[in-house]
């Protein structure tokens, strides 16, 4: 009896060895999909500025430093902690990790236990049975264990699959981070601009205060109509409204700041500073570099390596399963007999099962894997051609910008140089005061079409930041060591807590 046992047990663990060696994946092994890329970027060409090269300083981490702003340093430093679209984010890696621990247990065999004990009393009207009328204990306590060979690899692409969409989720994070990032930066900028056009018409209204004492002074003289004091009275009145009106800009972006902290509008401002930052030209690099540095194009193509794996899954469907099992325990009917050797069970042995007969189900499910990742290598290529336009649009909004800069600064100096000429002859009585307030309108309307023109520069260089991804790069992603374990590698890292100064 014993040689028996210790046949069938051999025998099992042979087929079980047998299984380990012969098992082999199908399905298509995963190749980067080609895109579309060049040599350089078109709107450098005549801009004066050149590719980076790898020995040039490159954006790194907290890209945000190179504006020299402490107020939007202290202010960055927030959005990873406590923007609740990055802990979000971040929630999703997580649980993308964890699935990737759920399809790694398949690798391993199933053990369950189980113990009871129950008391019946069986039926005298049963004929031909030995415990008719009795009532009988019955103690029991086993265990079974299953297991799956991964024969053809369903669970290696599962696993592969996971680890991918983990590592696509973990680009996802980071990409919402730059994106809040970013926002953050635009809004700030925008809202020292409005400070600085604020401070602009501030300035504006004291000369139009001064005109109208000296069209005033010139109506009790007798040299001046009262249409004269009119016209300065609305040029004044008009500019102060404008200036009221931009609190409401101000006040929205102040709160959308405080959202993106993580906190109440009601409990946040930022203290009054106007616009001085000039705008940064990041490191822009080659084009194919573009590939390891977005976030976006990191995550899409790791979507398309599970989409890839998800074919291999199909086609293992094709293949028969086999499934391993034991099954052990203790049974007496008498508690004082139930632990001893008689008491033993057991059973072990292989199961084959395959589908026969379908009507198509596997080969519509492999053709719809297949087409996913057909769809899946459009949408990672249409994002890195994307991603291209947006440097692109960036280089070219910041060499126009330059350009619209400059010719913007002549005409506010033109227009500076014609109002005091136009005011003087005013004195002198050569002209009436509705020359003025033309003279007025155009010099006020140029100085905050320059303001205009500062901000939307600010504006162009973090979005161009942004663009190029931050300073990430994709050997960033998480490893196979960080997948598999969760607390390699955990994120968020903290973040201190910082308020404007």
């Amino acid at each position: 009896m014993n040689t028996r046992r210790i046949r069938l047990r051999s025998t099992f663990l042979v087929l079980a060895g047998a299984c380990l060696v012969a098992a082999c994946t199908v399905g298509p092994d995963y190749k980067r999909p080609a895109t579309a890329t060049a040599t350089t970027y078109k709107e450098l060409e005549g801009s004066g500025w050149k590719n980076a090269q790898p020995a040039d300083t490159q954006i790194r981490g907290a890209w945000w430093e190179v504006y020299d702003d402490p107020a939007l340093n202290a202010l960055e430093q927030q959005v990873a902690s406590a923007n609740q679209n990055v802990q979000a984010a971040q929630a999703r890696f997580r649980a993308a990790r964890a699935q990737v621990a759920q399809f790694r247990s398949q690798f391993f065999p199933v053990v369950t236990a189980s113990g009871g004990y129950s008391r019946a009393r069986s039926s005298e009207n049963v004929k031909f049975k030995s415990s008719a009328g009795r009532t009988l204990d019955d103690w029991i306590v086993g265990a079974d264990a299953t297991w799956e060979p991964d024969l053809w690899g369903r669970v290696s692409r599962s696993v592969e699959g996971a680890k991918a969409s983990a590592q696509a989720s973990a680009a996802d994070a980071q990409s919402a981070l730059l994106s809040m990032q970013a926002e953050l930066a635009t809004d700030y900028y925008e809202l020292r601009g409005i400070d600085r056009e604020r401070q602009l018409l501030d300035d504006t209204i004291s000369a139009y205060k001064e005109a109208v004492e000296l069209t005033q002074n010139r109506y009790k003289g007798g040299i001046a109509t009262d249409a004269d004091v009119a016209q300065a009275q609305t040029q004044l009145r008009t500019t102060q409204a404008q200036s009221i009106d931009l609190g409401v800009q101000r006040a929205q972006l102040e709160h959308a700041i405080a959202i993106l902290i993580g906190q109440t509008p009601s409990t946040f401002s930022v203290p009054v500073a106007p616009l001085v930052a000039v705008p940064v030209i990041a490191p822009v690099g080659v084009p194919s570099a573009l590939l390891e540095r977005r976030p976006d194009i990191a995550a899409a193509e790791r979507h398309v390596v599970d989409l890839n794996a998800q074919i291999g899954v199909a086609t293992a469907a094709y293949f028969p399963n086999l499934i391993l099992s034991v099954t052990g325990g203790l049974e007496a009917t008498n508690f004082s007999q139930w632990l001893l050797a008689p008491s033993r069970f057991w059973s072990l042995g292989p199961t084959l099962a395959g589908t026969l007969l379908d009507f198509g189900a596997r080969a519509a499910q492999k053709a719809q894997a297949e087409a996913n990742y057909d769809e899946g290598v459009a949408q990672y290529r249409q994002t890195v051609l994307t991603a291209f336009g947006q440097v692109e649009d960036n280089i070219a909004a910041l060499r126009v910008l330059e350009q619209e800069a400059q010719a913007q600064d002549d005409a506010v100096s033109a227009a500076q140089r014609s109002l005091a000429i136009v005011t003087n002859r005013y004195k002198n009585g050569a002209i009436t005061y509705l020359d003025v307030v033309v003279a007025q309108t155009t010099a006020l309307t140029n100085e905050r079409d320059a303001v205009s023109i500062a901000r939307r520069r600010m504006a162009a260089s973090v979005a161009l930041v942004k663009a190029l991804g931050g300073g990430w790069d994709a050997s960033a992603l998480p490893t196979d060591e960080q997948l598999t374990h969760p607390d390699a590698g955990r994120q968020p890292a903290s973040a201190p807590d910082a308020t404007p100064s």
